[in-house]
């Protein structure tokens, strides 16, 4: 059987780490989702120093961005990242979820117990950080997803749904292919 690759991208609180667990297990495939605060485990780093020194340091996103690579070509895979889209390359299908910034400010203020202006305000001041962190890094502008096989809007849907949204199109293109 083909080793299957899905890569799931989208900005935060759209889901993508929610959405990549459940459908990874749907799939009965490892997710890989590795983050800062995996890094900074691995760096016997503080989480927050770890954030800090990003800031300037451009090589925590390049470490992470490779060990994902790396563990994604280890076989069949959910690629559950911000830039999953753009870097896995043999991906069989790439998905960008979406959602408005007052629904994800929201979700991330229940997550995070924070109040929702101040997410508001921190979530749009992160994604403007993080667009040209990546263009800095890659030259990708992460706003254009036009290239990408599947577009949700995580607004309307479950999870759950989403997984089984993402399951026929994934098998749809398998067939086709």
């Amino acid at each position: 059987m083909k080793t299957i690759k899905v890569a799931v991208s989208g900005f935060s609180g759209c889901g993508n780490t929610t959405v990549s667990h459940m459908l990874a297990e749907l799939l009965g495939v490892p997710c890989i989702n590795y983050t800062f605060r995996n890094l900074a485990t691995d760096l016997q780093m503080e989480l927050s120093d770890i954030i800090d020194k990003a800031q300037t340091d451009l090589s925590f996103d390049r470490m992470v961005d490779s060990k994902q690579l790396e563990l994604a070509s280890a076989g069949p895979c959910v690629l559950g990242s911000r830039l999953a889209v753009w870097l896995l390359k043999e991906a069989d299908l790439r998905i960008f979820l979406t959602a408005s910034p007052e629904v994800r400010a929201k979700r991330i203020s229940e997550r995070e117990k924070t109040s929702l202006e101040t997410t508001l305000t921190f979530t749009q001041k992160r994604d403007a950080q993080d667009s040209e962190r990546y263009r800095t890094l890659y030259n990708i502008d992460n706003k254009d997803y036009s290239f990408v096989d599947l577009v949700i809007n995580t607004e309307y849907y479950t999870p759950e749904k989403i997984c089984h949204i993402i399951k026929a199109a994934l098998d749809e293109k398998l067939k086709s292919n």
